[in-house]
């Protein structure tokens, strides 16, 4: 990554700086937003914009008020554009709070940083080989008002991810404070019993994914809450987020999976 873009400025990815008082960086108050561009376009753009807009507005966000969806995918695709990365490339939008304490006005307009990365073309197909992942301890995520966001407040991501590279993981689950398998660090989760395709609901406290909305436009999806057993008793087993699609999962602990019917409904996905 050579330039980012700073609230509509292109600038060299180095020399970015923001007040040491903005409240992103004191207390996560920000959103941000994962997106693959391909051929130039931003996949599944409709989805992403309409949970950033829908997310701002819950954490208490005042937007400027020329700083709409097509403005945003405006700069997303000049940023990604002046890097050279039309043809395939990951970007973070970030949106964060102004400066100033958690009771005081300060400065609240909010503010963004665009950052992109290359891709490989290999992450966009199914993987041949599978995920080995394991259940995170000691972190469980409270299921509030704030837990479908994606929010910049990420510790209860960021430890399970540490202990997943510990144990020698490719990622780890995250469980709800009852204890129900809810997503990943950087996924929703799906399991297969019986040809029945399965994934936690909203309300259990999960991440409202884009490529989780896209599967279930596609395919028939019931919504159930996910325990150790259930998982332990599933056929089959994947991860979705907006990057990688869906990989499949070939071990969680003891149990393995298998990839037969993951490879069918990824066909049926992306066909």
């Amino acid at each position: 990554m050579s330039y980012i873009n700073l609230n509509g400025k292109i600038i060299e990815a180095g020399t970015a700086g923001l007040p040491v008082d903005n409240r992103a960086f004191r207390y996560g108050h920000g959103l941000f937003e994962t997106m693959l561009v391909q051929n130039g376009a931003i996949q599944l753009a409709n989805y992403h914009w309409e949970r950033l807009m829908g997310s701002a507005a819950k954490l208490y966000f005042r937007m400027p008020r020329l700083l709409t969806p097509t403005v945003l995918e405006e700069e997303v695709l000049k940023t990604v554009r002046k890097n050279g990365l039309e043809q395939l490339c990951r970007v973070r939008l970030q949106v964060y709070a102004g400066t100033g304490g958690l009771l005081e006005e300060g400065d609240s307009h909010a503010g963004y940083v665009i950052e992109c990365y290359p891709l490989d073309e290999q992450i966009l197909q199914l993987n041949e080989a599978g995920l080995v992942l394991g259940i995170a301890e000691g972190i469980q995520k409270a299921n509030d008002a704030l837990a479908n966001h994606k929010t910049s407040n990420a510790l209860v991501y960021a430890i399970p991810a540490r202990q997943a590279k510990e144990n020698k993981w490719n990622d780890a689950l995250v469980c709800n404070t009852i204890g129900n398998i809810i997503e990943s660090t950087i996924a929703n989760i799906f399991w297969v019993k019986d040809s029945q395709v399965f994934t936690p609901p909203l309300t259990e406290g999960c991440i409202a994914g884009v490529m989780r909305k896209h599967i279930m436009t596609k395919i028939k999806v019931v919504e159930q809450a996910l325990t150790q057993a259930m998982l332990d008793d599933a056929d089959a087993v994947f991860l979705s987020n907006a990057i990688r699609r869906i990989k499949w999962v070939r071990t969680i602990g003891d149990k393995e999976y298998s990839p037969q019917a993951v490879q069918r409904l990824y066909k049926d996905i992306f066909r």
